[in-house]
């Protein structure tokens, strides 16, 4: 069984200063790094996923823009699979099903932002497909949410949608318990 890193939306916008800042990208874009490190060293495949907005309304990941670009502590290498998207899911109208076929991966490990968005509808997405994934959850990070009035805070967003994922739809573990995992295969 080949396995592959997908690294979801790991872009500036998401950091400090960005126009959609996320509680904890810094410490998560660190982990995703050393998954990354691992899955170079080991000569796995990696396949960055890239938003660049297309709605009108759109106010961040807007193309051409500083904001939409990958984040330099994750940068692609040449060779490493990039895949645009437009939508929360990596495989709605992208070749990412395609190019993980063409490689023949059938089991995912999982890094990136915004946990209850993109990577949430991404693992979910993958499982439907036929992946088996693992999700590394200190290499996501999200953000806080209102509804009703009510604010969730953004560790309770996180801890909320890792729940929900684990077990069904994916093996939630650390990165430093998936670098040993892929590091000793």
């Amino acid at each position: 069984m080949s396995t592959a890193l997908l690294v979801i939306d790991i872009q500036n916008d998401y950091f400090p200063r960005g126009t959609m800042e996320l509680v904890g990208a810094e410490l998560a874009a660190a982990n995703a790094a050393a998954l990354i490190a691992t899955f170079r060293d080991r000569g796995l495949p990696i396949f960055h996923v890239q938003h660049l907005a297309t709605r009108p309304s759109a106010t961040f990941f807007l193309p051409a823009t500083r904001g939409a670009e990958i984040h330099e502590i994750v940068t692609p290498l040449h060779g490493e699979t990039v895949v645009i998207k437009h939508h929360p899911s990596a495989f709605r109208e992208t070749t990412l099903l395609n190019d993980l076929h063409a490689a023949n991966v059938k089991e995912l490990v999982v890094a990136g932002m915004m946990t209850h968005m993109c990577v949430d509808t991404t693992v979910r997405a993958a499982v439907d497909l036929g992946f088996s994934c693992a999700l590394a959850h200190d290499a996501c990070a999200t953000r806080a949410l209102t509804f009703g009035g009510s604010m969730v805070e953004a560790d309770a967003v996180q801890i909320s949608y890792l729940a929900a994922l684990s077990g069904t739809f994916a093996r939630v573990l650390s990165a430093s318990e998936l670098c040993a995992r892929h590091a000793a295969r």
